[in-house]
């Protein structure tokens, strides 16, 4: 077993079981150890004692004692060097998490638990994230990695994913927290992806081992993206985005709250610009994220920019920022569908557009 600096193997069958009561709940939990202690002593209580805290039925499943044949597929977990049990009660536990209302007693972790207590920032938003949002999430993540912090987000599709490749290759790596068990990983798309945050960085969890992909359990893993951050970036997000649920918490555990903002037209705008009207500080670029932390990022020399065609730049002005159809930019650049046709297929292949639903094109801007 990978041991943090309290845990051994017997202490761990004791949290893993206490972990593992139908009903118990983490506020349960906590409610246990505050009363009375450590989970060796909760279960030593009599019947009555623990009605106190917990309904009957609860009581009676830790009256019963931890139940092997449920614990031992943890402990074998356990005995792989990257896999991790981290419980209050151990000195790695981070330090952020203990001052949001409802930390969670008990903490999975596959990867590096260093990075646990080093400077983090969030950076999360849309699944349906536009390939501009995406750039700008990989960007941010990237030049953010390098000027220390360490990009926490969720490990969904779309901006989430952008945010930790991003991280991947900048030097203070990423944390991804998700809403299932460590041997599960979801989307199923992402496990390369999390198999270089296990080699790099680490992935975090609150759920016990074979929790599947359930609607609430996403929801409240928010609170810990955003309890480990010093400060929560929205990229783009409807206004029903669940990423709007964590930059709220992070508001309410007097974490910084920044959103990037878009076209007027875009609906994951929306969510960044509701944030910015709530008092959410308007970013356009990394510096805004550092200046507001007081540091100073590490200077990177920018890449010559490649020279570009007239005809090209003339088609790219035309195309603005928001996405446009063939038949709106024949009008604006007077060049006929054909010509528009291969121009874009060629900046397509070029990274400098991007084909949309609807035969739309986008342009996509480097920060």
């Amino acid at each position: 077993m990978t041991a943090t600096d309290h845990t051994t193997p017997d202490d761990a069958a004791q949290w893993v079981g206490l972990h593992l009561i139908p009903g118990l709940g983490s506020q349960g939990l906590c409610a246990l150890l505050s009363r009375f202690g450590d989970p060796q002593r909760i279960f030593s209580m009599s019947l009555a004692d623990l009605r106190t805290v917990v309904p009957e039925k609860v009581a009676l499943s830790i009256a019963e004692g931890p139940a092997p044949d449920a614990i031992a597929p943890t402990l074998e977990w356990l005995q792989h060097p990257n896999n991790h049990l981290i419980t209050l009660a151990d000195a790695a536990y981070p330090k952020a998490l203990l001052e949001i209302p409802d930390p969670p007693p008990v903490l999975y972790l596959k990867g590096n638990p260093a990075l646990m207590n080093t400077t983090a920032l969030a950076i999360l938003g849309s699944r349906n994230a536009t390939p501009q949002g995406e750039k700008n999430a990989e960007e941010f993540a990237h030049a953010l990695s390098d000027a220390g912090f360490c990009i926490v987000s969720g490990l969904a599709l779309g901006i989430d994913g952008a945010a930790h490749r991003g991280a991947l290759k900048g030097k203070s790596s990423t944390i991804a927290v998700v809403g299932t068990g460590l041997d599960i990983v979801y989307p199923a798309r992402h496990r390369t992806l999390a198999h270089e945050i296990v080699e790099r960085g680490a992935l975090l969890s609150e759920f016990p081992l074979g929790t599947p992909s359930m609607a609430q359990n996403f929801p409240r893993r928010n609170r810990i993206i955003s309890g480990l951050s010093r400060g929560c970036l929205v990229v783009e997000a409807n206004l029903r985005s669940g990423s709007l649920i964590t930059a709220r918490l992070a508001a309410e555990q007097g974490r910084e709250v920044f959103a990037i903002p878009g076209s007027i037209h875009s609906p994951v705008a929306k969510g960044c610009h509701q944030l910015i009207k709530q008092g959410a500080k308007l970013v356009d670029s990394m510096q805004d994220i550092v200046d507001e932390f007081g540091g100073t990022p590490q200077p990177k020399s920018a890449p010559p920019m490649p020279a570009i065609d007239p005809a090209t730049a003339a088609l790219l002005d035309h195309m603005g920022y928001d996405p446009v159809s063939i038949d709106e930019l024949v009008t604006r650049s007077s060049l006929t569908g054909q010509t528009l046709s291969a121009m874009l297929t060629l900046l397509e292949l070029e990274g400098k557009v991007a084909g949309l639903p609807g035969g739309r094109y986008q342009r996509i801007s480097s920060l």
